[in-house]
């Protein structure tokens, strides 16, 4: 498997000697350098080791709340307040659209390695075209919840046994107009 983003090439492999070929081949033909295993790319931090691979953003996560000046916050363990019923309301008082993207995109962003934000994101997401202040309260809300969740990411198991089941969770409390 290869990837190439500008000047960034990873690969990967399940068979050592083509691995090994194709690497010899790209240094040929490209001045290229090898970094080893792969610590961070595009923001993605990366841990291997003999139990698998583990991808997190905590870094992103950091820069995020600096930039949206929350680095102090409380944390909260809820991405949204129970029962809060997200909805337009043209009475509402308008926020700045500009950095509502921006918190949106952020989150979208981050979800890559943080599935538990697709819901809120997509929820959101919803109202980016006039964001009043009830929305950006529930999106400053998940952004006190990255705070206290930083360190989650997606671990992928190395040799895991197939009779292991997958485990989902969901809270359809949360509903939208």
């Amino acid at each position: 498997m290869v990837s190439l983003y500008v000047d960034d090439l990873v690969f990967t492999r399940s068979n050592e000697e083509m691995f090994a070929e194709f690497k010899a081949l790209m240094k040929r033909e490209f001045d290229m350098t090898d970094l080893g295993k792969m610590k961070f790319f595009l923001g993605v931090e990366v841990v291997q080791n003999d139990e698998g691979i583990y991808l997190s953003q905590k870094k992103y996560a950091l820069e995020i709340l600096e930039r949206f000046g929350l680095e102090n916050a409380n944390s909260v363990h809820n991405l949204m307040v129970p029962g809060i019923k997200l909805m337009k309301n043209k009475d509402g008082k308008q926020m700045d659209m500009t950095q509502y993207k921006e918190m949106v995109c952020s989150f979208m962003y981050l979800s890559v390695t943080r599935q538990d934000l697709m819901f809120v994101v997509s929820l959101v997401n919803r109202y980016i075209e006039r964001p009043i202040s009830l929305h950006m309260r529930a999106i400053k809300r998940v952004l006190r919840n990255v705070k206290g969740s930083m360190d989650l990411g997606i671990c992928y198991k190395r040799g895991a046994a197939s009779d292991e089941m997958l485990m989902a969770f969901s809270d359809s409390d949360y509903v939208s107009d």
